[in-house]
C-alpha cells in the first residue's frame, strides 16, 4: 500500500476506535469472557455422536473399540462443556458490575468455585444423556410412522431436519433446566440455522414429537407440548403479544398443546392461556388465540376461487371437469 492508502487506513482505525468508545452495548470488548460459539457447535456435534453412535462418527470409528471411543468422547464433552459453562457462570455472576474485567474481580477461591460448579453441571447433564436418547427414540418412531415417504429410520436420522432440530432442542432443554445461561440458546439457534426450525430451549416437549418438513416452524419458550403431537411446516406456537417486553420475562406466554394433536401447515396458535385439547386437529392457516376443546377439528372456510378464460369469460363450477389447460386462477 502507498503512503496515501496507509494514511486513509490509519484515519479509519482512529475513527472506529473513537466510535467504540461510546460505551454502547455493541461496543462491548469482553469477548474472552463470553462462550465461544464455534466451541458450543462442536460440543453439539459430539453430543449428536453420543445420541446416535452409529450415524455421527469419525472416519476412524470402529465398532470393536466402542468403549475406548466412548470414553474419549465423554471426557472431551465433559471438559469442553465444563469450560464453556464456567465462562457463562462467571460472566453471569459479575457482568452487571464490570463485564470488561471479570477476571480482575474474581479471587482464586471464586475461580475454583466456578470451575467446580461448572464441572458438576456438565456431569449432571451427561448423566441425563440416556434420558435424552429415550425421548429421541420416540421421536424417531413418530417420524417413521407419521411419514409414508420415509424409506426407513436411517433415512430419517440422516436427512430429516425435524428430527435434527428436535434432538438438539432436547439436548439444549436439559441444559436450560439446569439454569445454564446462554449456551442452550446458542445450541438451538445453531439448529435453527441448519433446519429453519426455531424451537426455544425452554419449550417443554413430550414423547413421540414429529415435525414434518419443518421449514418456518416456531415454538416459543413457554410452550408446553404433550405426547404424540405432529406439527407441519410454517406452524407458530407463539405469544399473543410481546409489547410489554422484558416485563413478560418468565410469564407463560405461549400455548399448551395436549396429547395426540395434529397442527397443519401455516397455523398460528398464540397466547399463554390458549390450550389445544387432546386429540384435536388444527387445519392449515388457522389463527387461534382461544382454547380449543378436546377432539375438535378447526378448519378455515374455503375462499371462493374465481377462474377466467383467456377471453375474460368466468368459468363455472360445472365446467371444471373439461379441458382445464386454457384457464387460470386470479
Amino acid at each position: 500500500m502507498g503512503v496515501r492508502e496507509n494514511q486513509e487506513v490509519d484515519q479509519l482505525v482512529r475513527d472506529l476506535l473513537a466510535d467504540y468508545g461510546k460505551d454502547r452495548d455493541i461496543d462491548k470488548m469482553a469477548v474472552f469472557n463470553q462462550p465461544d460459539r464455534e466451541a458450543v457447535i462442536l460440543i453439539v456435534k459430539k453430543l449428536l455422536r453420543l445420541v446416535f453412535p452409529g450415524y455421527y462418527r469419525d472416519q476412524v470409528y470402529k465398532s470393536y473399540n466402542l468403549q475406548g471411543n466412548l470414553t474419549v468422547l465423554i471426557e472431551d464433552v465433559l471438559y469442553n462443556l465444563s469450560k464453556q459453562i464456567e465462562i457463562v457462570l462467571k460472566y453471569n455472576a459479575v457482568c452487571s458490575i464490570h463485564p470488561d474485567n471479570i477476571d480482575d474481580l474474581l479471587t482464586p477461591e471464586d475461580e475454583a468455585k466456578f470451575k467446580e460448579q461448572a464441572y458438576c453441571l456438565a456431569l449432571t447433564f451427561c448423566n441425563r444423556i440416556p434420558q435424552i436418547r429415550e425421548y429421541v427414540e420416540t421421536d424417531l418412531q413418530a417420524s417413521f410412522q407419521g411419514d409414508p415417504a420415509a424409506y426407513n429410520r436411517d433415512d430419517i436420522i440422516l436427512s430429516y431436519p425435524g428430527l435434527k432440530a428436535t434432538t438438539i432442542n432436547r439436548i439444549a432443554h436439559e441444559l436450560f433446566l439446569l439454569n445454564i445461561p446462554l449456551i442452550p440458546r446458542m445450541m438451538t439457534e445453531y439448529a435453527h440455522s441448519l433446519t429453519g426450525i426455531d424451537i426455544h430451549p425452554g419449550a417443554t416437549i413430550g414423547k413421540y414429537f414429529f415435525i414434518d418438513h419443518g421449514t418456518g416452524v416456531v415454538v416459543g419458550s413457554t410452550t408446553k407440548i404433550g405426547d404424540h403431537v405432529k406439527v407441519y411446516q410454517g406452524v407458530t406456537l407463539g405469544a399473543l403479544s410481546t409489547a410489554a417486553g422484558q416485563a413478560l420475562h418468565g410469564v407463560k406466554r405461549h400455548p399448551t398443546i395436549e396429547d395426540n394433536v395434529t397442527i397443519y401447515s401455516g397455523a398460528s396458535i398464540l397466547g399463554g392461556d390458549t390450550v389445544i385439547g387432546e386429540g384435536s386437529v388444527i387445519g392449515s392457516n388457522a389463527f387461534i388465540t382461544k382454547s380449543v376443546p378436546a377432539d375438535t377439528r378447526v378448519t378455515i372456510k374455503n375462499q371462493e376461487l374465481v377462474m377466467k378464460g383467456s377471453d375474460g369469460r368466468i368459468i363455472g363450477k360445472d365446467e371444471l371437469d373439461q379441458d382445464e389447460a386454457w384457464f387460470y386462477v386470479i
